[in-house]
């Protein structure tokens, strides 16, 4: 079997699939009850991340139970801050905490080792192709440099991220560096996954709602877009998923000026909306995970009505943002059989 099984994959390259494959972001993760008894030996949760061992198996739980027509790389988006020594940590209940940057911090950092530095990330990708069903994609991911570099300046994350809208008022050459520096760094760790075994790559702008439209553009869309030529132009066949958590109907114009092969849509798009942009290309999205706590008729008819939706055009069925920790296994059990009957 060659990787044209791998259904999330020909998504990509802008088939249409009936059932559309499926994944859900944060699938590995504290709903499960086999992930907090390996993250309990792990110690910390960079620790966790940074253990082939441990990141190998976690990534496989929810493939072993549900069956995922994709697995996502468990890791998370601040190891490239950790990896130029931001003092990255995570606390129990309070969340990432890091160091926060000011503008002579960040002519000061270097990024020529930061590659390096997430060898045994690297190394989980390989033996996570070694070990998966060959029909199940591997996906590898990176934060964008935007939603990167609110914690950065913050130095943990804020409701608004008022604290990196304010500096790059302020400071905006400064800033504008730190986001072409984390553009440069986060093409090489991609280019590094899709080295190491990965079939396509997901970029998390997890923070993009917050923008105006001048700076969604300067500091969404232009580091976003300049990742995306980098790795194309260094690995022409690569797949990319760009996920613009709240940019609304600034989304009408983000795959073409980002030159993603696919892009990830919230919760909060009108499914009119997310039919005139898979007019354009394969999306992916967008179950309101809320639905999935819930459970029941909510979690029946959120899924009815995207396969209602958007099930004739190349889709990845995902949810619009992470699983909950509140989510109940045998939820995502029923999300999985239902969208793979076609909505009943």
């Amino acid at each position: 079997m060659s990787e044209e099984c791998r259904k999330v994959l020909r998504v990509l390259k802008g088939e249409t699939i009936s059932p559309p494959p499926i994944w859900l972001m944060r699938q590995a993760g504290r709903y499960l009850p086999e992930y907090r008894e390996t993250r309990s030996k792990a110690g910390s949760f960079l620790d966790l991340c940074y253990s082939p061992d441990h990141a190998v198996e976690v990534t496989l739980q929810p493939i072993r139970r549900y069956g995922f027509d994709a697995a996502i790389l468990f890791s998370d988006i601040l190891v490239i801050p950790d990896g130029l020594k931001r003092n990255v940590r995570f606390s129990e209940g309070t969340g990432p905490e890091m160091d926060p940057i000011d503008v002579r911090g960040i002519r000061a950092l270097d990024g020529k080792d930061v590659v390096s530095h997430l060898a045994p990330v690297l190394e989980t990708v390989r033996r996570l192709r070694a070990e998966l069903p060959v029909e199940t994609t591997l996906l590898g991911f990176c934060g964008a440099p935007w939603t990167v570099a609110t914690y950065m300046i913050a130095g943990r994350g804020t409701p608004d991220q008022a604290p990196a809208r304010l500096f790059a008022y302020r400071e905006r050459q400064a800033f504008e560096h730190l986001l072409m520096l984390l553009a440069e760094i986060s093409a090489d760790y991609l280019v590094a996954q899709i080295d190491a075994g990965a079939d396509a790559v997901q970029i998390f702008d997890s923070w993009a709602g917050v923008l105006g439209e001048a700076e969604f553009e300067a500091f969404a869309v232009k580091p976003v877009a300049r990742m995306i030529a980098s790795i194309k132009e260094r690995r022409p066949q690569a797949k990319v998923i760009a996920f613009a958590k709240g940019a609304g109907y600034l989304l009408k114009t983000y795959r073409q000026r980002t030159g993603a092969d696919a892009i990830g849509l919230d919760w909060s798009v009108p499914l009119s909306f997310a039919a005139e942009l898979q007019r354009e290309g394969p999306v992916q999205g967008n179950l309101d995970p809320m639905r999935v706590v819930a459970g029941g008729e909510a979690l029946d008819a959120g899924i009815d009505a995207i396969l209602q939706t958007l099930g004739n055009g190349p889709l990845i069925f995902n949810l619009g943002h992470g699983i909950t920790p509140q989510a109940d296994p045998e939820n995502v059990a029923t999300l999985v059989r239902r969208v793979r009957a076609q909505g009943g």
